[in-house]
C-alpha cells in the first residue's frame, strides 16, 4: 500500500480523529502546551511560518489568530478540509495539499520557521527521512528555525506493547539483535534518538534543543493510573517544561521535539 493511501486510511478512520488528539487527553494537551512553548520562544511573532503535516489545523490556526503569517501544507485530504473550515475567516493563513517529501510549491530560502510536526511519524526509509529534512531545511531562511517532531521507539513499546502483546511489539520495532527497525507496514515509527540525531549530522543546520513534549502521560493514562486533577495537571506542566530536555528523560516520552537552525545551503 502506498504511503498516501495508507494515510488516508488511517486518518479517516473515526476513531482516529486528529482534530481532538490534543485536545481530549492529558498528554495530548501536554504535548501541545510544550510545542507552543517552544514555538513561542525561538519564533518571533509576526513571522512567517510553513507547518508541513499540518493535520486539521490545531497549531496552524491557533498560531494564524496570534498573528504569524502561516502557510499549511497537509498530504490527507480530509484532515485539510478539516483544516480549512477551522481556519474559516482567517486571512494570515494559506493551506495547500502537499507531501513532506515535495514542497516544490515553495521557493528556496522563503519561510522564518518551517514545523514538521507529523510527517516523520510515517516515514520508513532514510531516503524519506532525508528527503522530508532537506525540503523543511531548503525552503527556511538562513537563520531560520525548523522544528521536528518525532516518536521514540521505547515509548512505543511501552505504551502500545507493555499493556499488550509485547512479543509482538518487539518483532515489530527490532531485529534480533535489538537494532530499530522501520518497515512499511505499520501505521507509526519511532526512532532511537540517536539515530534521530544523526538524521541532521551532515546538514546545514545547527542544533538549538531537543525536547520531550508529553513526558510519561500516555503510559500513564492508558494504563489508567493517572488521576491529575486541573491544579496537580498545572503543577506537573511547569515542572515539565522545567525538565523536558533532560536526556535521561528523554527515551520514556513518546513524542519529541528537534529543535535546530539553519545555518547554511544545502
Amino acid at each position: 500500500m502506498e504511503r498516501a493511501e495508507m494515510m488516508n486510511l488511517l486518518y479517516s478512520e473515526k476513531e482516529k480523529n486528529e482534530d481532538s488528539r490534543l485536545t481530549r487527553n492529558r498528554h495530548g494537551q501536554l504535548e501541545y502546551l510544550t510545542t507552543m512553548n517552544y514555538i513561542h520562544k525561538f519564533v518571533p511573532s509576526e513571522s512567517k511560518i510553513l507547518e508541513v503535516g499540518a493535520g486539521t489545523g490545531r497549531y496552524s490556526v491557533a498560531l494564524a489568530m496570534e498573528g504569524y503569517d502561516v502557510t499549511a501544507v497537509e498530504l490527507v485530504g480530509n484532515n485539510l478540509e478539516i483544516l480549512r473550515r477551522n481556519a474559516a475567516g482567517l486571512e494570515n493563513i494559506t493551506s495547500y495539499q502537499g507531501d513532506a517529501e515535495d514542497l516544490s510549491l515553495f521557493a528556496d530560502n522563503s519561510f522564518d520557521a518551517v514545523l514538521v510536526l507529523g510527517p516523520m511519524y510515517h516515514l520508513f526509509e532514510k531516503a524519506e527521512q532525508h528527503r522530508a529534512l532537506d525540503e523543511a531545511i531548503r525552503v527556511s531562511k538562513p537563520g531560520g528555525v525548523i522544528m521536528v517532531a518525532f516518536l521514540s521507539v521505547y515509548s512505543i513499546m511501552y505504551n502500545n506493547y507493555l499493556l499488550g502483546n509485547f512479543r509482538e511489539g518487539i518483532e515489530e520495532n527490532f531485529d534480533a539483535d535489538f537494532q530499530v527497525r522501520h518497515f512499511t507496514e505499520q501505521w507509526f515509527t519511532g526512532f532511537d534518538i540517536k539515530e534521530f540525531e544523526e538524521l541532521f549530522s551532515e546538514k546545514p543546520v545547527q542544533k538549538i534543543a531537543l525536547a520531550g513534549t508529553d513526558s510519561v502521560l500516555e503510559l500513564a493514562e492508558k494504563a489508567h493510573v493517572m488521576h491529575l486533577s486541573d491544579e496537580d495537571f498545572q503543577l506537573f506542566s511547569e515542572y515539565h517544561l522545567k525538565t523536558c530536555e533532560k536526556r535521561e528523560l528523554l527515551g520514556t516520552q513518546t513524542h519529541l521535539l528537534y529543535i535546530c537552525r539553519k545555518i547554511g545551503r544545502l
